[in-house]
């Protein structure tokens, strides 16, 4: 069993130089939030900043990294590469998370959270940002 230390740790390695394209790229940040028994909208917001209007947008894995993980015929070697590390992101989160969620915070200056329970029963992962307008 990984400590969350050691995920962490794993997460930063996983996910060096690699960033989340939308209008602006933006790299990931490891986050954990212990002692947070369920992730409530209002515990949420709490947690991460942002004030009681904020709205809260769920998300899958899946869904979030569809895009940038294909190896669509149009990419070239370096967004294969990049694609390939999302792949291997995604792995990462099912072999070694559960109850894996993605949550969007913001509306245009999106904040993006993919967290998980450690066998700790803590809340790990990754925030990004995403620019939409």
């Amino acid at each position: 069993m990984k400590s969350d230390e050691q995920l962490l740790a794993e997460l930063a390695q996983v996910t060096d130089g690699l960033l989340f394209m939308s209008e602006s790229d933006y790299p990931f940040e490891p986050v954990r939030w212990s002692d947070q028994a369920e992730l409530t909208p209002d515990a949420l917001r709490r947690l991460t900043g942002h004030d009681d209007s904020a709205s809260i947008e769920p998300q899958s894995v899946d869904d979030l990294l569809r895009a940038a993980a294909s190896e669509a015929d149009w990419k070239n070697a370096q967004q294969l590469a990049a694609a390939r590390r999302y792949q291997a992101l995604g792995r990462w989160l099912q072999d070694n998370l559960t109850d894996v969620r993605v949550y969007r915070i913001g509306r245009v200056q999106i904040d993006v959270y993919i967290v998980g329970r450690s066998a700790a029963n803590n809340w790990i992962g990754l925030k990004t940002r995403v620019i939409e307008t």
